[in-house]
């Protein structure tokens, strides 16, 4: 038997995993399910033709750590997306099929259900649902072709009979395996770090983690620093999810980024050299860092964002020389920290099924 944590207005419960099995067993496996959030996060975006359901999610989650979707059967979503590290993989860039190297950083996959301008570094995506497709085909990633996928899951003695719980009919295709994803990964929702006890009254902070989060939303401008880091990473989600240049690379030109982030995807020459703006959430969990994991600490980062980054035309005007001095960015760092929720990391439901 299993505890899994639920939350309801902000508030966290536990409930025996008997509950949870017969919540998504004796109830109509095709009926809607909320997507329990703390009333400060705007609803998640869920598509009129893939509710969220107790079927789908069982599915989904099914799916997301069997490695039966990759070319070789050694990959699977997971292997990129780590519960216990807040859903990256601790690599600069994810390895895949045959060891091929990825181009970028896993992101996070916590909370990504709320993100509502687009996936990926790059925007891509506008769903989950369509975000689901890449990483099946990707060379870089699983490599697989889907005619051969939904043949294997055809035959497979577990899915056929999934995927009539889950959309009434057994038989698998690239759309609904994309939907069962989607449905799963809109349930990873973290809301219960130190930030979110502090605004619940149920903690408080120490005073350099308080100290710190002045410094983040330049709250107390009379007594600490202004450094800016709100204006892209806003709360609750700690990421305003706008594409923006951070100053990573020189270039002269918007044509001379090695990477042209967004403006590949978009055909904007402005948006050249730009990427999403990752969550915060966990942040301590998930290094390396940027897009290209350049970064292996916390220090570093800060660092780089205290000497202003180096010269694009499109580098954000918030990303600018700081002037925090050692305890300063000691402080900020603690603050950090309090956005690490560890019953996320480490909740049953999350985790793959046994």
């Amino acid at each position: 038997m299993r505890l899994y944590y639920f939350y309801f207005k902000g508030k966290s419960f536990l409930f025996l995993g008997l509950v949870l099995w017969c919540f998504s067993t004796c109830q109509d496996p095709q009926r809607p399910l909320a997507i329990v959030h703390p009333d400060y996060f705007v609803p998640p975006l869920i598509p009129a033709d893939n509710p969220t359901t107790a079927a789908g999610v069982a599915l989904g989650r099914q799916l997301f750590f069997d490695p039966i979707l990759s070319a070789n059967h050694n990959i699977s979503c997971a292997s990129c997306h780590q519960p216990g590290m807040a859903f990256t993989d601790g690599r600069a860039r994810s390895i895949g099929f045959a060891g091929r190297v990825g181009k970028r950083s896993a992101p996070s996959l916590l909370n990504v259900g709320f993100y509502q301008k687009g996936l990926f570094w790059d925007g891509r995506s506008p769903s989950l649902e369509e975000q689901a497709l890449h990483p099946v085909t990707d060379p870089l990633e699983m490599a697989a072709d889907w005619s051969i996928i939904v043949a294997r899951l055809r035959v497979h003695p577990y899915y056929p009979q999934a995927f009539q719980r889950a959309f009434g009919t057994p038989e698998p295709d690239s759309m609904r395996i994309a939907k069962a994803l989607a449905q799963f990964q809109r349930t990873l929702v973290s809301s219960d770090a130190k930030y979110d006890r502090v605004l619940r009254g149920e903690a408080a902070f120490t005073p350099q983690e308080q100290r710190g989060y002045n410094i983040f939303f330049d709250a107390d401008p009379e007594n600490t620093p202004m450094a800016e880091c709100n204006h892209c990473h806003s709360d609750p989600l700690f990421t305003n999810l706008a594409y923006e240049n951070n100053g990573l690379e020189y270039a002269p030109e918007l044509t001379e980024f090695s990477d042209l982030g967004r403006g590949k995807i978009s055909g904007q020459l402005a948006e050249n050299g730009t990427f999403k703006v990752p969550t915060l959430r966990n942040i301590a969990l998930t290094a390396p860092y940027m897009h290209d994991g350049r970064f292996t600490s916390l220090d570093e980062v800060v660092d780089h964002y205290n000497q202003g980054g180096v010269y694009a035309p499109n580098r954000d005007p918030q990303v600018r020389p700081l002037g925090l001095n050692e305890q300063d960015k000691a402080d900020l760092i603690a603050f950090l920290y309090t956005l690490t929720d560890s019953t996320a990391l480490f909740n049953p439901a999350y985790a793959g099924p046994n």
